[in-house]
């Protein structure tokens, strides 16, 4: 066991970290001001994206001078030829002047043709029981078309949105119709369907969930002999009574044949899902979301749960991993890897894709392009829309979690087995990264307690100043961490239960000085505070500076700890799993 002297490496990391630190933080592309901007102003929301025939990217969004609902509101397109580095100014799908003109979905169609759907105020309702009211999702459901990759645009068209019991019992009592969509439509065996949220009471309730279907768009020229079904069948949408009044921003992906899988939005802590075996028609009852059948839910607040099939027939969620009940706490975006497996979709363990440094950041309304191999995700704080190429690696870690125990994962800095632990007294910690300029570590352990007492130490660097890290067992059976930089501290533990006496235990713990989060890997399961806590995981203090220390590190002797290592970059979840499966 060799460890480097902290007193030899530190002062030229230290050094090293004054000149380049920032840039480090600056340059990390999971933060979200690294990435190309497709558009800025007042309101700019829901940015879609399709690939025109000549390999450019339309981008269709919705904008407007003021803020979100605003009657200015109206839906443009823009263009790019470097892969979204740089766009062309937008074309006007619809004009500022109004109507209300909201939430476009593009679709490309083989001919090249561009349709675009979208929520239009056309009776230009502005008012109800003689009050003014935000009028973005009132009124028809239209689209357009272009044949020159978005540069002109066709006449306006009105989909047939049939009649239901929602809309009968709303405000207006079925004259006026509440809805809109978000995502983009899917193909599958030569048919199109999209989702759309219909509401049965102003201003957001009574949400259910429908699908328009054409199973001749991709093949018909002529607008006017497209075929229209609104699906499900029936006076009512796709909801559970016992979900609560928000259900909403329902979209799809295709699992093979006439098998769709579908996931909305609610105020439950939890998405929900359902299945369909025939295109749409009918479907399964919705249930709280999980990473598996009958598993772990899934934890969201009440944001858009964006899912996508990818080109190799995988799938992709994003989602926000907390149990909150708002629109808050959209910040930072994670993103779980789908394989189907029986007719099922089995959710790998999540992973930070996208944070901004301001926690109050709330991105969301995402699109994934595929293009020669590459992935790229949009996203908006609805002012700013911007893309960001996503590492390969990253979704190649999430499909393949738990198939690859030989992938090397690199950074290891220190290494104790059992047999030095029994003997050991204080030994030289090797230097860590600063947290306050972007960097980070994860610590790895493997335990076996036979006591659950609270207060153990296990690995403890504490100096006189109160500078360094403890790891200690803590009250409900489980194991804390506190990082102290001699000013500041912060604590967290894994999530309550988790521990169990005379087991043994493989515990990963990340500090991630990019989006300043800690989190812990207990056992193979990213924690994610079950139905103790809304959060598995935690934030840090921007401030956190140097968590080293010159007091040496204590480990806990004896079959308490069996084994630890030091990472000096904080681990994917992936990567931490992959610790998981070596002997």
């Amino acid at each position: 066991m060799e460890i480097p002297s902290r007193k030899n490496v530190l002062p030229g990391l230290a050094l090293f970290l004054m000149f380049c630190g920032v840039t480090v933080a600056r340059t990390d592309p999971r933060n979200i001001r690294s990435g190309s901007v497709i558009y800025e102003h007042g309101y700019c929301d829901q940015p879609y994206v399709v690939v025109t025939r000549d390999g450019g990217w339309l981008c269709v969004f919705t904008t407007g001078s003021g803020h979100e609902g605003q009657s200015s509101q109206y839906i443009v397109a823009a263009r790019s030829q470097d892969q979204g580095q740089t766009w062309s100014e937008p074309v006007e799908i619809e004009p500022p002047s109004g109507p209300e003109a909201s939430w476009a979905m593009p679709l490309i169609t083989p001919s090249g043709r561009i349709y675009v759907f979208y929520d239009y105020n056309g009776d230009n309702i502005g008012t109800l029981s003689g009050r003014p009211i935000r009028a973005d999702m009132l009124g028809w459901y239209c689209y357009k078309y272009s044949d020159d990759s978005g540069l002109t645009w066709s006449n306006r068209y009105r989909l047939p949105v049939r009649l239901t019991a929602c809309d009968r019992n709303n405000d207006w009592q079925g004259n006026v119709q509440i809805l809109w969509g978000i995502g983009k439509p899917i193909v599958f065996d030569g048919k199109m369907i999209f989702g759309f949220t219909k509401l049965g009471k102003y201003m957001l309730d009574q949400g259910e969930g429908w699908f328009f279907r054409s199973d001749n768009i991709l093949c018909e020229a002529d607008p006017e002999k497209i075929e229209w079904h609104m699906l499900p069948e029936g006076d009512h949408g796709l909801r559970h009574p016992d979900f609560g009044s928000v259900q909403e921003e329902h979209n799809l992906v295709w699992l093979g044949g006439q098998r769709l899988y579908c996931m909305y939005r609610t105020t439950l802590g939890h998405p929900v899902h359902c299945y369909s075996k025939d295109g749409g028609h009918t479907w399964t009852a919705p249930e709280i979301a999980t990473y598996a059948p009958g598993g772990r839910p899934i934890k969201h607040p009440r944001a858009c749960p964006r899912i996508w099939r990818c080109k190799n027939g995988k799938f992709l969620l994003w989602f926000h991993n907390h149990g909150g009940k708002t629109y808050d706490d959209r910040n930072p975006a994670w993103i779980s890897g789908g394989a189907l497996k029986d007719g099922k979709i089995y959710w790998s363990q999540p992973e930070i894709l996208l944070y901004d440094e301001d926690p109050k950041t709330r991105m969301s309304y995402p699109d994934l392009i595929e293009q020669e191999g590459r992935y790229f995700i949009t996203e908006t704080q609805k002012s700013i829309a911007r893309v960001h190429q996503i590492d390969p690696s990253l979704l190649e870690g999430l499909w393949t979690q738990g198939l690859a125990s030989d992938r090397e994962v690199k950074g290891c800095i220190f290494s104790v087995q059992p047999q030095d632990i029994l003997h050991s007294e204080k030994i030289p910690m090797p230097p860590l990264p600063a947290l306050s300029q972007g960097q980070g570590f994860s610590i790895e352990l493997r335990i076996r307690l036979c006591t659950l007492q609270a207060g153990q130490i296990l690995f403890d660097s504490i100096d006189e100043n109160t500078q360094g890290i403890r790891i200690h067992t803590t009250e409900n059976n489980s194991l804390g961490i506190m990082l102290a930089d001699g000013q500041r501290q912060v604590r967290w533990d894994c999530d309550p239960g988790l521990l169990t006496m005379n087991r043994d235990h493989h515990i990963v713990i990340t500090t991630d000085g990019g989006p300043k989060i800690i989190t812990f890997l207990a056992d193979g399961i990213l924690c994610d505070g079950r139905s103790h806590r809304p959060f598995g995981w935690t934030r840090f203090d921007s401030r956190l500076m140097d968590v080293n220390s010159d007091a040496g590190l204590s480990l806990s002797p004896g079959p308490s700890l069996k084994r630890i290592r030091i990472f000096n970059r904080p681990l994917r979840t992936s990567e931490a799993l992959t610790l998981l499966q070596e002997s």
